[in-house]
């Protein structure tokens, strides 16, 4: 796995990729990418891969460790694996026969921040 930093492209002067919800519409090319990214995470079992991931400890998994987690196939759980890839949310890296996945730094953030309300004044959450 590559430790250089990478530029993240599209961000404004706020650090931030898209705005949120709630205070600015999206333009169409915002809208494209983020409908991406959401759509792959509406499968229960990609939204299940995604999670497994981000949540391993040390950062990144095997994907035969991924694999028996579910009830199908090896090239089913690949298929979403890519779908997850080409979305921007994870990415890989293949290690003798293995496939090792991480979750891309940022991309859970940048969904999290565009579906982000602001507080109203006076508010408690």
């Amino acid at each position: 796995m590559s430790k250089q930093e990478l530029e993240v492209l599209g961000q404004g002067t706020d650090g931030g990729c898209c705005q949120a919800l709630a205070t600015a519409p999206l333009d169409e090319g915002q809208a494209a990418e983020l409908a991406k990214a959401f759509k792959a995470l509406g499968d229960p079992v990609r939204l299940r891969l995604l999670s497994m991931i981000a949540s391993r400890e040390g950062g990144e998994v095997c994907v035969c460790e991924l694999t028996p987690a579910f009830e199908l196939s090896q090239p089913t759980i690949s298929h979403h694996l890519k779908l997850l890839r080409q979305a921007g949310l994870i990415d890989c890296e293949r290690r003798g026969t293995w496939v090792y996945y991480w979750a891309l730094p940022g991309a859970l953030d940048r969904l999290g921040a565009f579906l982000t309300a602001p507080q109203p004044a006076g508010a408690t959450a």
